[in-house]
């Protein structure tokens, strides 16, 4: 046996561990926001919608929805200001917001559905599989919530 083949040989046998850790598959779906930061104060933009932008950070790939093929470790996110009400939705939708089309960290929160976009608001994100599901962690679905004062 080469030595390139007993190399293989052990990273095959320790897996994961080899890396360092375990098995990212194995790790629950984390979810957190990552800004802005509980109980701070957030300036609005100054377009129509006064849109912020909302930092996420997770353990699963956060891509555009429909994109993830068969890569369960993989989705995107559904974001509510408010979201014990519908107030803040977009119209005819059940979200504010969420990064679907586009993937990544950042989710753009508008607060320009929201009746008094000014004040005290609470943001929430919700990790979504590909199919727009939410992803469920001991029957919870993955959420993050954050209050801020807006103004």
């Amino acid at each position: 046996m080469t030595i390139i083949h007993k190399i293989l040989r052990a990273i095959t046998v320790a897996g994961p561990a080899f890396c360092g850790g375990a098995a990212l598959a194995e790790d629950a779906p984390t979810l957190r926001i990552v800004w802005p930061t509980d109980g701070m104060t957030v300036p609005l933009g100054d377009d129509a919608e006064g849109v912020i932008g909302v930092v996420v950070d997770s353990n699963f790939r956060l891509a555009p929805a429909g994109t993830c093929g068969d890569d369960p470790r993989c989705g995107h996110i559904h974001m509510r200001i408010d979201p014990q009400g519908d107030d803040c939705n977009i119209p005819g939708r059940t979200y504010n917001s969420m990064n679907s089309d586009f993937g990544g960290s950042l989710v753009i929160a508008r607060f320009g559905h929201c009746s008094d976009r000014t004040g005290d608001h609470v943001i929430g994100v919700l990790l979504a599989n590909d199919h727009h599901q939410p992803i469920m962690v001991d029957g919870q679905p993955v959420t993050a919530l954050v209050q801020v004062t807006t103004e």
